[in-house]
């Protein structure tokens, strides 16, 4: 009996936790202003470290959630007043095998630390659209140029 108990409680906890994660997504996605977004959270193999998730705009900040985690709060804060897109460019590699064939690659530097971010080619042009929406003077030096970006 012990052993049907254990059983029975493991497949509790493991339908409780799938629950959480559903009723958190849907939280997130509820309120809007959503898009679907992967952050290399690690370098150390080339094409390697990608984690999926979702962002979410507030105002300034962009905050990245990991789309397979119980935090209720952000994993990476990217700032509009900080944040500056260095390069654009396709998945190459590994990258394409873990990704969506459409998504982009940003290469972008922030206060704290470079970072890349990949989403959807239809979504890069909201992304850059919000972060030139920075107040006047401010958003002059968001963009590097763009002559060596793929076509969109």
């Amino acid at each position: 009996m012990e052993i049907v108990e254990g059983i029975g409680i493991g497949i509790a906890a493991l339908l409780a936790a799938l629950v959480i994660l559903f009723i958190r997504r849907a939280v997130f996605t509820r309120t809007g202003g959503i898009i679907r977004l992967s952050v290399r959270v690690t370098t150390v193999l080339d094409g390697r470290g990608w984690s999926p998730g979702f962002g979410r705009f507030i105002g300034d900040e962009l905050r990245w959630y990991r789309m397979f985690s119980f935090a209720l709060r952000p994993k990476r804060v990217l700032s509009r007043k900080e944040l500056v897109v260095e390069r654009r460019r396709l998945p190459e590699g590994q990258e394409q095998l873990s990704m969506p064939a459409d998504w982009i690659i940003l290469r972008c530097t922030s206060h704290h630390a470079p970072v890349e971010i990949a989403m959807a080619r239809s979504t890069v042009t909201g992304f850059l659209s919000w972060l030139e929406a920075a107040p006047p003077g401010a958003a002059s030096p968001r963009l590097a140029s763009s002559q060596d970006w793929p076509a969109a």
